[in-house]
């Protein structure tokens, strides 16, 4: 692999997008018992981002059964949602899990202002998950689009960042700079390898992302950017919130960073516990993703899910907010923004 020549400029998530990429569930020997609960959550999510004007192009691993038609009534029935006529495309193709914000390419703009996508290592995580078809579903993908790609040889998954469009991107100290994604980086290092990759100027360094993320701290479980140089956090939901400590310093870097006037808080869920073995999950609304039309919030049950749709609905102006339950998604380690990947308009 190579670096590339130029730098991919990837859009702010909040500007038009072509498609939106997602991936059904399918592997019980990986998801166990949480995947039924998965697989209805995906549907669900398919077929709302769809009602939210987008195409869907949606990943099926090859011999699956599943009519298109299956797929979109399971989903409708969850969300009340009816996509228009043609808005999902099934594409038959092998694939391991269905994270495709990490394992996708970063569909973004040339040099020459046209579509173009970058492709980074793999390594599934720090070597924690490592599946067959992951480390090429990022070339399948911008094949299927027809977006020219670059490789990179560096370990960079799409939930570590979060760009606002105007050159700052948001990150993790925990996720970027760990050991086992690129040895030796340092936070010099890393900010000259992303200017050169996506041209840049200011990384906004949060230090750590929620407990019990096996993705080593992903941003985009933590703060977004909602505008140029504006971002939404998370404050503390109740006496027993397992993050509180994680979800004040956030804050505290993000003021620091960019002002105080620019950082935005909604709720937190709270406390919230996996669905079969009552473990801590690391919930998070900040796991939105920013639709045509609309922007598809995770919801998972708590007291905290209203009050944080309403916070957001305020922050969107003119897209509806679309909530989705999410907690068995959330037993295989990310949820809504973690398994979709938007393809830019040009």
């Amino acid at each position: 692999m190579s670096q590339p020549q130029s730098p991919v400029f990837v859009p702010p998530e909040w500007n038009r997008h072509r498609a939106i990429w997602l991936a059904w569930p399918w592997n019980e020997d990986e998801w166990g018992e949480p995947l039924a609960g998965a697989q209805r959550c995906v549907a669900a999510f398919a077929v709302a981002t769809a009602a939210a004007g987008e195409a869907v192009e949606f990943l099926m691993p090859p011999g699956d059964d599943l009519p298109l038609a299956a797929l979109i009534d399971a989903g409708a029935k969850l969300t009340s949602e009816v996509p228009a006529s043609g808005q999902i495309r099934t594409h038959a193709l092998p694939y391991g899990d269905i994270w495709l914000r990490d394992t996708g390419p970063f569909f973004g703009v040339g040099r020459e202002g046209t579509a173009e996508a970058l492709l980074c290592a793999w390594n599934g995580w720090g070597g924690k998950y490592l599946m067959d078809g992951d480390a090429e579903i990022g070339k399948r993908i911008a094949t299927i689009a027809g977006v020219p790609y670059s490789s990179n040889a560096w370990i960079m998954e799409g939930g570590s960042l979060d760009f606002d469009g105007a050159g700052r991107v948001l990150t993790t100290r925990e996720c970027v700079l760990n050991p086992n994604r690129n040895p030796g980086w340092t936070e010099k290092v890393a900010e000259k390898a992303l200017a050169e990759m996506f041209g840049v100027e200011q990384v906004v360094w949060l230090d750590k992302g929620l407990h019990h993320d096996h993705t080593d701290g992903h941003v985009d479980n933590i703060a977004r950017f909602i505008a140029p140089g504006v971002a939404v956090a998370m404050r503390p939901s109740g006496a027993d919130d397992p993050h509180t400590d994680r979800l004040l310093a956030i804050r505290a870097d993000l003021e620091a960073s960019l002002g105080r006037e620019n950082v935005r808080v909604i709720p937190s869920p709270g406390l919230v516990t996996h669905p079969i073995d009552g473990s801590v999950l690391p919930a998070s609304y900040m796991n939105f993703l920013i639709a045509n039309e609309a922007v598809l919030v995770p919801v998972y049950g708590t007291p905290y899910d209203d009050a944080a749709c309403r916070a957001l609905g305020e922050l969107f102006p003119g897209r509806r907010i679309t909530p989705i339950r999410a907690n068995y998604l959330l037993t295989g380690g990310g949820s809504l923004h973690c398994c979709s990947k938007e393809e830019a308009l040009q």
